[in-house]
């Protein structure tokens, strides 16, 4: 796996918005954090821009700044505003032939989970799953998750710990880290962005889904074969979660446990990787060690 150069005092990171809008202002924090912490900032179009529907531009709109942004050398690292939806629409049209000969950190989580494996089962280029622009606001650029960012910018190998959860599987294990939000990755199966997870750690996280439909969406990852032959698993946060006005009768931990139990690698239920604050920032294609104990569970870059 081939990681994209770490980034340097006024290297130049570039904002763009490939998906949902976001309004400029909302980015603000973020670009002057960026600044504070050494790095140029290059503010796309996308970012703020004039659509009056639900994305950030068009579709060509968006498929040309960020190819754009791919392409440019003087560029190190780009990072998406905000998820949402609409990398889908534009994927298969991307040219990474830039990007291979000089590749670069895409930074991002939710809709961005379809850039992440894209690339990872492609070209086998690292990318980083992470807090995006809105996490900086309010103070949020303090806390450890965005802080955990600009680590991993600078090429600072983490080592990330969360409490015992009664459903963990205990065990130690040390391979290739991948995954991202869960409706996504379901999403991606039979297409040429479909992550191969077999002899991975996977990692999953979600937002918003009714229980029914996260039930649906792991029946649907694990009867193509996606959790058979993993080396680990690791559960994220699945927040804001809603049921039906008829239940569906387990809450969204019970759910996941009883399509998973049967496997036998280390399992982790409530790592801090989210649509929340809890965001760690992950190395997707990056070597790490889980090690989940009676005590509590580590994720330790190696």
């Amino acid at each position: 796996m081939k990681h994209p150069p770490y980034l340097q005092p006024g290297d130049t990171i570039a904002i763009t918005c490939p998906a949902g809008y976001m309004a400029k202002e909302k980015a603000q924090t973020c670009v002057t954090v960026l600044q504070q912490w050494g790095y140029e900032v290059l503010l796309g179009k996308t970012l703020g821009s004039k659509s009056k529907n639900y994305f950030s531009g068009t579709d060509e709109e968006r498929l040309n700044e960020l190819q754009a942004m791919l392409d440019a050398p003087e560029i190190k690292a780009i990072l998406c505003g905000r998820g949402g939806y609409g990398v889908g629409r534009i994927i298969d049209r991307l040219d990474f032939t830039a990007f291979k000969k000089n590749p670069k950190w895409i930074i991002g989580f939710s809709d961005i989970t379809i850039l992440h494996a894209h690339i990872n089962r492609n070209y086998k280029i690292a990318t980083l799953h992470s807090p995006m622009a809105a996490a900086f606001n309010d103070g949020g650029y303090k806390n450890k998750y965005v802080q955990s960012l600009k680590d991993a910018l600078a090429g600072k190998k983490a080592t990330y710990s969360c409490k015992h959860h009664r459903y963990n599987h205990e065990g130690k294990v040390t391979a290739e880290l991948v995954g991202g939000n869960l409706a996504l990755l379901s999403h991606l199966i039979g297409t040429k962005s479909d992550l191969q997870t077999k002899g991975k750690i996977l990692f999953l996280e979600d937002v918003g889904e009714q229980h029914y439909n996260v039930d649906r969406m792991l029946h649907q990852m694990k009867r193509s074969g996606k959790l058979a032959d993993l080396a680990g698993l690791i559960i994220g946060g699945f927040t804001d979660m809603q049921n039906t006005e008829r239940p569906f009768g387990k809450k969204v931990h019970a759910i996941i446990h009883d399509l998973i139990n049967e496997y036998k690698y280390p399992i982790c239920f409530d790592f801090p990787v989210s649509h929340a604050k809890e965001n760690y920032a992950l190395k997707v294609g990056a070597t790490y060690q889980l090690h989940v104990t009676k005590k509590d569970t580590q994720l330790s870059e190696q």
